[in-house]
């Protein structure tokens, strides 16, 4: 099967939230954003927001 045959097999195919979260889980994510508040064009707040989402086992335990 070649990759664009499998995707558009994908593209149709509907998953469900718990295994897309399993899937999310297994591979963990790494989420990042920019928020800049600012008034008349000049900035007065930014903010970069990075999180890091991975499932925590006996194996692997939590950082803290």
């Amino acid at each position: 099967m070649t990759d664009r045959t499998e995707e558009e097999s994908l593209a149709g195919r509907q998953i469900a939230l718990i295994d897309l979260l399993d899937r999310l889980l297994n591979g963990g994510a790494v989420l990042t954003g920019d928020v800049v508040l600012s008034i008349a064009e000049v900035d007065l707040v930014h903010i970069n927001l990075r999180a890091v989402i991975r499932s925590v086992t006996p194996d692997s335990p939590a950082p803290w």
